[in-house]
């Protein structure tokens, strides 16, 4: 089951059920899947981390160290930078073991859920799909599922520009304001901002040139903010933001 880190927000019952649900079938079939991903990035696509043991231990250590709900909000420049992400934090068997610490994803709905298939897929891969541009209540409705799974211990990823970033680099105008409102409304959440990129990637694309390695940079930040309601998950947005693009900076400064 789950274990309760603090006050839950209210969601349907039904809605309740069907998470867990969700997360005890991947649980049950993520012996398969995991290891079949990470199969795939690494010897299909010839993938690579950069300083991926020290990557993850440093991961595994913030995880250890509080009980504290962890939103993960990263760059997007392509389709299965989640899949890397969460390669890189983690590894696959030790997943295994953490399983809660696999992070949620929102996958835009037809990109990957528009067919039965791409449902199926998705929901055995702790995926809750969304709709970008969808009508209020629908989106409202993912986010409250987000923060209920932060709520009772889980983990999850949502891209800080919504989408993937047609400049190839990150964008401050362009900020999915979901993330704010998520951060800024579960209590004691901590931000974890990762930096993801190939050495080949130079804009976006659907996926990573194969054979790319990728440097991973990872920032635990607390966002803060005297103001309410909107105005504080847009601050909660912009602070996140702000840190990747100084965490990009610091990329490219190392590339020359």
């Amino acid at each position: 089951g789950y274990p309760l880190v603090m006050e839950s927000p209210r969601i349907p019952r039904r809605t309740r059920f069907a998470l867990w649900l969700q997360r005890e079938v991947g649980r049950a079939t993520s012996v398969f899947w995991i290891p079949a991903g990470a199969f795939a990035m690494k010897y299909v696509m010839g993938y690579r981390i950069k300083n991926a043991a020290r990557l993850r231990k440093r991961f595994r250590r913030i995880v250890a160290e509080s009980d504290e709900p962890i939103l993960i909000c990263a760059n997007h420049l392509t389709m299965v930078d989640s899949m890397l992400l969460a390669w890189a934090l983690g590894g696959s068997w030790w997943y295994f073991f953490n399983y809660r610490r696999l992070p949620w994803n929102l996958p835009e709905y037809r990109n990957f859920a528009a067919l039965w298939f791409g449902r199926v897929a998705v929901w055995l891969t702790k995926c809750i799909p969304i709709k970008r541009g969808g009508r209020r209540e629908e989106v409202s409705g993912v986010l409250k599922r987000v923060k209920y799974l932060l709520a009772r211990g889980e983990t999850a990823l949502i891209f800080a520009e919504g989408g993937r970033s047609r400049t190839g680099r990150v964008n401050l105008d362009s900020l999915a304001h979901g993330m704010g409102r998520i951060a800024s409304n579960v209590r004691d959440c901590r931000a974890l901002v990762v930096y993801l990129r190939g050495d080949r990637q130079r804009s976006w694309s659907t996926v990573p040139a194969m054979g790319d390695s990728f440097y991973v940079d990872i920032a635990l930040i607390r966002p803060q903010s005297d103001r309410r309601g909107i105005r504080r998950s847009r601050e909660f947005a912009q602070q996140i933001a702000q840190r990747l693009a100084r965490m990009e900076e610091k990329y490219f400064a190392r590339r020359k």
